[in-house]
């Protein structure tokens, strides 16, 4: 108990250990179920998050490079980004919930996560630098050099396609 001749120490000082613990909480993992998921179904699993992400890279790609654009971002290029940055959320909240206990596909899972968050990022970025409060020479030449995501893009694009090949060439299970 503190002394009560004591001050009371700041309020961000008070409540910033609730907060940390919070935000700790929210970024464990969560358990893997009590009942073992086959590989099979785990790789299915992963495969099919992982469609629906390369499936969202075109529209972000187009966001992006539009933010980009030597005549200026428009608010359709600001509309697209931010589109895409929720659905990449969406993805790695998906990815962060599968049931993945097989070692190889956990590391492809958190591949692909990081590869999301830098496309989150990304996208972030780009608007930022399309809709800056305070433009500057250097602010505009890094603007105009914006034209897509990039390697990563096809990073997760390849990763997907091992997986989808690995699904393919092993044995059905029912």
């Amino acid at each position: 108990m503190p002394d009560p001749g004591s001050p009371a120490p700041p309020e961000s000082a008070r409540t910033a250990g609730p907060w940390r613990r919070t935000l700790r909480r929210l970024r464990r993992r969560r358990p893997v179920p009590v009942g073992r998921v086959p590989r099979a179904s785990q790789l299915r699993m992963l495969v099919a998050v992982l469609d629906d992400a390369v499936a969202a890279l075109s529209s972000a790609d187009l966001a992006v490079a539009a933010c980009g654009a030597p005549d200026g971002a428009t608010w359709q290029a600001a509309q697209g980004c931010g589109r895409a940055a929720r659905g990449f959320h969406r993805l790695r909240a998906r990815l962060d919930e599968l049931p993945i206990s097989e070692p190889d596909l956990v590391d492809a899972r958190d591949d692909a996560g990081r590869l999301l968050a830098y496309h989150q990022w990304m996208v972030h970025q780009a608007m930022n630098l399309a809709f800056t409060i305070h433009p500057d020479a250097r602010t505009e030449a890094a603007r105009l050099e914006l034209n897509g995501l990039g390697r990563p893009a096809d990073r997760l694009r390849l990763l997907r396609d091992a997986l989808d090949e690995t699904r393919a060439g092993e044995p059905r299970q029912g």
